[in-house]
């Protein structure tokens, strides 16, 4: 044929078929290894999500909030995990509770609540994890509160004794305390004013007042908003 040359040679019907069978194979290959890279995505989440869950115990089984599903992670899973220091220390640590709250003017403050049987342990470690914490929740004060509850009084005329630290002047006091760690409360004094209302001064051991004179602010505004009262923090003055 003098047109053999110019004819273009179409595949075989057999050919085509292999072509198509081998392109689905491949596509088939590679929608099942990007199913198996997002399962292995998920089960790691899963994973992480669920060992991160141990680091937060509410009461009831009460499921914890967005926020803090992300402090228990960030507080003490990703901290222990990634910090050989912490690593000892954190292990048998866990957190009740978290919230993030507006403060005076601009300043937003991380409130974590501990279990009082660990307020011990944490504070063995509370100055690091602080500074951590605020490392990664930057721009924001950290607080940590051991839990505690305020009991009612008991009826008139009751058996029952209400312990001393159940009541709504010792769970206060006792917050303003762990509000301030590392420092010591070394004074108070309370000034009326004259529409009637009061103001606490609470005077801290200036050792500590690197470590807590920023923060002053947003101890006032934390305990103003979980108790009502108003509080002044300061120094006291010492002679040269």
């Amino acid at each position: 044929n003098p047109n053999f040359g110019n004819t273009p040679i179409k595949p075989s019907k057999p050919l085509c078929a292999l072509f198509l069978t081998a392109a689905a194979a491949e596509a088939e290959a590679k929608s099942r290894a990007l199913q198996i890279l997002i399962d292995l995505l998920f089960t790691a989440r899963t994973a992480k999500m669920y060992t991160s869950r141990k680091k937060i115990h509410k009461d009831k089984d009460a499921e914890p909030t967005e926020f803090e599903e992300t402090v228990a992670q960030q507080a003490l899973f990703d901290l222990e995990n990634t910090n050989q220091d912490f690593k000892a220390e954190l292990q048998d640590l866990y957190i009740n509770s978290a919230v993030q709250m507006d403060v005076s003017g601009n300043r937003k403050a991380v409130v974590i609540y501990v279990p009082y049987r660990l307020r011990k342990a944490f504070r063995k470690v509370h100055l690091r994890l602080v500074r951590e914490l605020e490392k990664k929740f930057s721009g924001k004060d950290v607080v940590l509160l051991a839990t505690r509850r305020i009991l009612r009084p008991p009826k008139k005329g009751s058996a029952v004794q209400r312990p001393r630290t159940r009541t709504l002047t010792a769970v206060h006091e006792a917050m303003l305390e762990d509000m301030v760690h590392p420092a010591e409360i070394v004074g108070k004094r309370t000034r009326y004013r004259i529409d009637g209302s009061k103001i606490m001064k609470v005077f801290l051991d200036p050792k500590e007042k690197n470590n807590t004179e920023y923060k002053l602010e947003t101890f006032a505004g934390v305990y103003r908003k979980l108790t009502g009262k108003d509080v002044v923090f300061e120094y006291p003055i010492t002679e040269a």
